[in-house]
């Protein structure tokens, strides 16, 4: 199946029909490689074992500032961080981006090095959701 295109007001858009997957990280982080792991298993969860995960490395304080890094690992559904898609509380929600290992709250209150896993389904399911909306738009 191809792109889909979706019209709207102000412009023809062409929806990819897969979301676009990023993990961005830092070399200092440990944490990385889980979030991998825990990414990976949400979309194959979620049918969408096709999906790359595109990973980029964030090596310098400027790049962190040009790609609003908030700390390793992040990741982003389609441009957003996952913990802002899932309506997650984010602890680095306003902090400078810095190369620095990020620290996120848990569902259940305990913070943690990676993403609550519940926020990482909700953000896919969240962008799966969007993107079935487009195709009826088309």
């Amino acid at each position: 199946m191809g792109d889909n295109v979706a019209v709207t007001a102000s412009r023809l858009e062409v929806v990819p029909e897969n979301p676009e997957v990023e993990l961005l990280w830092w070399q200092g982080c440990p944490s990385t490689d889980e979030a991998r792991r825990m990414l990976r298993a949400a979309l194959d969860g979620s049918g969408l074992s096709a999906v790359v995960i595109r990973t980029v490395e964030v090596r310098t304080d400027e790049q962190a500032r040009e790609l609003r890094f908030r700390g390793s690992p992040t990741i982003r559904i389609d441009g957003t961080d996952v913990v802002e898609l899932a309506g997650g509380d984010d602890p680095s929600a306003g902090e400078p981006a810095a190369l620095t290992c990020r620290l996120y709250r848990r569902r259940d209150g305990r913070i943690s090095p990676t993403p609550d896993p519940h926020d990482v389904r909700v953000a896919i399911e969240l962008s799966a959701e969007a993107r079935r909306l487009s195709e009826e738009v088309a």
